[in-house]
């Protein structure tokens, strides 16, 4: 089983900066590939970015491509989110997720952070 914490969300304000962790309580953390999301309300979860195990292959959508940095450190078993020039439109809840490998879909996922952008 996995288990994964999110922390880091907050209020900022349109254009500031905020880092999200997502600790991870598993032994086989080098392993998974680790993602993360994020939902608005009234809207679906939306894919943000991606990375594979040794962080050698990362992925982002086009809405944070730029913007938004994942990177991952195994020693901790935890994996970021840099947001950078973060607008209102980037508020939501946002959530971490992990799969055991690439082929496979996201089916652990984190309880969410807040993060509130205001303009």
């Amino acid at each position: 089983q996995v288990q994964l914490v999110e922390s880091g969300g907050g209020l900022v304000q349109a254009g500031g900066s905020l880092r999200l962790s997502c600790a991870a309580s598993v032994r086989t953390f080098n392993n998974f590939v680790l993602g993360w999301f994020r939902q608005a309300p009234g809207k679906e979860r939306e894919f943000l970015a991606s990375i594979t195990w040794n962080g050698g292959s990362t992925s982002y959508s086009d809405s944070v491509k730029g913007r938004f940095t994942i990177s991952r450190d195994n020693a901790k078993n935890t994996v970021f989110q840099q947001m950078n020039s973060l607008k209102p439109e980037d508020t939501a809840v946002y959530y971490c997720a992990a799969r055991p490998s690439i082929y496979s879909a996201f089916n652990f996922w984190g309880q969410g952070t807040q993060v509130t952008v205001s303009s």
